[in-house]
């Protein structure tokens, strides 16, 4: 019997990167081909089913499809289509698991990206063995998603678990959602960056963030710095992580979780960013959860995480 494969496809503003992932999660074989620089979706689908063709017949050429799944912003797993994201050219409701079940003629799933990663999270990484858990993508932005007694909280239209936007400082920072205070404008890896900005711009004490420009500043640089040993730059870190925890005791309250678990770049950041949160947690947890909730990292690779989520969102529904 020819070994069984899942072909995992995470669509992003840029590239889409796909590949061919084993039972056990082990991914075989992986490439990525650019997202927008096709004229049409159909175009764009064209090239993707014909790159994932010559992917396996190169890497895997006597495994078995059994399945494909997608992750993608703003996907509805319902419908299956991508309803309408910024991120990309063309026309919103873009059938995209009609288009992918008609070429590859196997089951294909759909999901919102960070859904995906949540399951991702569920069947490979630091969520296996748990039934109640909250997962936080601390990149660019703040993505999230929510599983309640082993069930990923979808909602209507796929749409649940947006924590990212909801509204920890009334009347704050503007968002790119077009509301004021959310949390990915504090702790995100551009939330950082605009704390030390605001920071640098209200005081006058020396930084080693003073030399570089501010149109150019990332959070790398303030990470560096704080592990340089810079004042200011550490306590841009302990100003988000603490705004991350207060953040977080609240979500607890809706799902009683067993874990939150945090991903992406900014979670890198170790104590600087984790120490901070957990006190400001463990302070603005309401006390019935007090000690049955647990703060802990993804253990998924993070180059890895969108792949081995949208094979996982394949993976249930076999």
């Amino acid at each position: 019997m020819r070994d069984k494969v899942i072909a995992g496809i995470d669509i992003g503003g840029t590239n889409t990167v796909f590949g061919f992932v084993a039972e056990d999660g082990e991914i075989l074989a992986k490439s990525r081909i650019d997202t927008i620089c096709h004229g049409t979706f159909d175009e764009y689908v064209a090239a993707l089913c014909e790159a994932v063709d010559a992917l396996k017949r190169l890497a895997c050429p006597d495994c078995e499809l059994v399945a494909v799944g997608a992750g993608a912003p703003c996907a509805n797993s319902e419908t299956g289509m991508i309803e309408s994201a910024a991120q990309f050219p063309w026309k919103t409701n873009l059938p995209l698991r009609d288009m992918l079940t008609a070429h590859f003629g196997v089951p294909v799933a759909v999901a919102n990206d960070a859904n995906a990663a949540t399951v991702g999270e569920m069947v490979y990484g630091s969520a296996k063995g748990l039934d109640n858990f909250i997962i936080l993508t601390l990149g660019t932005s703040v993505g999230s998603g929510i599983v309640a007694d082993g069930r990923l909280i979808g909602g209507h239209r796929s749409m649940a678990g947006e924590l990212g936007h909801t509204i920890i400082r009334p009347g704050g920072r503007p968002c790119c959602c077009g509301r004021r205070g959310c949390l990915e404008t504090y702790c995100s890896a551009t939330g950082v960056v605009r704390t030390a900005l605001e920071f640098l711009s209200e005081r006058s004490d020396d930084s080693m963030l003073r030399r570089h420009d501010a149109d150019a500043l990332t959070s790398k640089d303030v990470y560096d710095a704080a592990m340089a040993g810079d004042a200011l730059a550490k306590e841009v870190f302990d100003f988000t992580g603490r705004v991350l925890g207060e953040a977080c005791a609240d979500f607890v309250a809706s799902t009683a979780p067993q874990s939150i678990i945090f991903f992406g770049g900014l979670s890198k950041a170790g104590d600087l960013l984790m120490k901070p949160l957990q006190e400001e947690f463990e302070r603005n947890l309401l006390f019935v959860y007090a000690g049955h909730v647990d703060l802990r990292l993804s253990s998924l690779p993070e180059s890895d995480a969108a792949l081995l989520g949208a094979a996982a969102v394949a993976n249930q529904i076999l």
